[in-house]
């Protein structure tokens, strides 16, 4: 997609030097060509080429698109890339994916067994951290500045730092959801190196909550911002993903607070359904805004990285050109127990998935490409059959929040005694995104039929692939020594229980060596 701040952000590649990883930043540029945070903010519109990079680390690798001066030391410089390895542990842990690629870091995820040396978690953990890092040096900069300007480009710096505290508590909020007790670093916390304390999940949690709430009242209204940017209808997502999910954070429930920020978004007008499921996960998806509350924006041209959803669209493909790319590289596909169990109805229209050209449908191996099925919810391809601006690297945009989860957040709320909703709306939120899956009515449920196990199957038919699995099934407490198994789960092909203490990962070994305020998550 082109997409205005990802564009700019092409001008301003301001990369620097971290301490441990964790420290903050060292606003000396790495080479003379560098634009750094001693200068950036002598114009105005270096406010927003900062900015756009802080949007950037949700895909980006590195100062020279596809690859050359990475911002993390790796041999493959993709798999530095956010979503790349938050997609990762999102939905290889799970039962919504596997990979063949013989590669012990990630065999580790789908078998469920890794260690707090595992390659692929570090490199997700110091990514998380670069990007808190980079936020931390945007706001303090622009708090020294900011009672300097004047005017209306002062209110302008206004929005564009209550977006960036916002991408900061995204940021928080998955180490919240990954790690929980994590080391803790502000802007006050100025630069070079030091051991950061760490802070426990309730408190962080707290502490986004109330990075959200301030910041709301300088967000732009919902849906009102430039495409892939943050709003107030971004910002409610978010809490009210936090809220559904506070039992596990805190240990104490706020359904109600979920139903009440599921509202803001639905009811302020801003979001609809989109017609075609598919429409969603194609090359032009950046038209579609009125669903996609906040997406990771890609551009074939622009964006350049064998990370993002070029990872993920290659990934899925193998021979021959599919997906809209040319050549695939043999990696990640569905457990047969999903698509079995999830989409035995064939009139459900969001089954992209095919065993054409697959030896099984049965997973003997699991580092055989051609065992199961395909999935094809991504393709680089747009709506009306046209191939992205490149057939490497892809157009499609990552749906990171949209209007069909915050449905069902709502109704999963409700059902678990959230007040400020009923079961009769939740109902029709429901049987609206099903009427939209089987093109009418026929999939339409009663009000029996919506239970909470049913919520959580209707979340994997809607959702999945959409990185939102993990922590799904830890909420409805399935991820581990639940009843749920699939394929290849404790590493066995039947699958298997697994111990309790992988719902939360490990602090990475390289760290705890670093930092000793780090004390490592229980069973690690």
């Amino acid at each position: 997609m082109n997409n205005k701040i990802i564009i700019g952000m092409l001008s301003l590649l301001m990369i620097t030097s971290l301490t441990s990883c964790l420290g903050d930043l060292d606003t000396e540029p790495l080479s003379k060509q560098i634009i750094n945070g001693n200068n950036v903010f002598d114009t105005e519109e270096g406010y927003k080429q900062f900015l756009a990079k802080l949007y950037a680390g949700l895909t980006l690798t590195g100062q020279q698109g596809e690859f050359g001066d990475p911002e993390i030391d790796n041999p493959d410089e993709g798999e530095t890339s956010f979503l790349r390895t938050y997609w990762s542990v999102q939905e290889l842990t799970t039962d919504e994916a596997l990979s063949s690629w013989n590669d012990p870091k990630i065999n580790s995820l789908y078998e469920q067994n890794w260690g707090d040396q595992n390659a692929l978690i570090s490199l997700l953990y110091q990514r998380i951290y670069v990007n808190i890092a980079f936020c931390n040096e945007y706001l303090r900069a622009v708090d020294e500045r900011i009672d300097g300007l004047s005017g209306g480009f002062q209110q302008e710096v206004i929005t564009y730092r209550a977006e960036a505290a916002t991408l900061r508590a995204l940021y928080y909020y998955f180490a919240l959801d990954l790690w929980g007790n994590v080391p803790f670093i502000l802007e006050e916390d100025g630069v070079g190196a030091y051991q950061p304390q760490q802070i426990s999940r309730a408190d962080l949690f707290t502490f986004i909550e109330t990075e959200l709430l301030e910041a709301l009242p300088d967000l732009v209204d919902a849906g009102q911002n430039e495409y892939a940017r943050v709003d107030k209808g971004m910002a409610w997502t978010l809490l009210a993903k936090m809220y559904l999910n506070a039992g596990v954070y805190t240990g104490q429930t706020q359904y109600d607070k979920a139903v009440e920020y599921s509202k803001l978004v639905i009811e302020s007008g801003a979001y609809s359904l989109v017609d075609t499921y598919s429409d969603l996960f194609r090359a032009d998806n950046h038209g579609l805004r009125q669903e996609i509350i906040f997406p990771v924006a890609e551009d074939g041209v622009n964006t350049r990285n064998y990370g993002g959803m070029t990872f993920l669209i290659h990934g899925a493909t193998g021979d021959g050109p599919a997906n809209g790319v040319s050549g695939g590289w043999y990696g990640h596909r569905p457990t047969t127990a999903f698509v079995e169990n999830e989409f035995a109805d064939a009139k459900d229209t969001r089954a992209y998935f095919t065993s054409n050209g697959q030896t099984t449908t049965t997973i003997n191996n699991p580092v055989e490409f051609g065992q199961g099925y395909k999935c094809t919810k991504f393709q680089n391809v747009t709506a009306s059959d046209a191939p992205g601006q490149d057939l490497t690297f892809v157009d499609t945009d990552f749906p990171m929040f949209r209007l069909a989860d915050v449905y069902l957040m709502y109704a999963e709320a409700v059902l678990r005694g959230g007040a400020g909703g009923s079961a009769e709306q939740a109902l029709i939120y429901v049987n609206d995104l099903r009427a939209r899956a089987y093109g009418d009515v026929s999939g339409n449920i009663s009000a029996a039929q919506l239970t909470l196990d049913f919520i959580l199957s209707e979340r994997g038919r809607e959702l999945y692939w959409e990185a939102h699995r993990r922590t799904d099934l830890i909420r409805f407490e399935q991820f581990t020594s639940g009843d749920l198994r699939w394929d290849w789960k404790g590493g066995v092909q039947a699958g298997a229980a697994t111990p309790d203490y992988l719902e939360l990962l490990p602090i990475p070994s390289f760290d705890l060596g670093l930092n000793q305020n780090l004390k490592q998550n229980d069973g690690y």
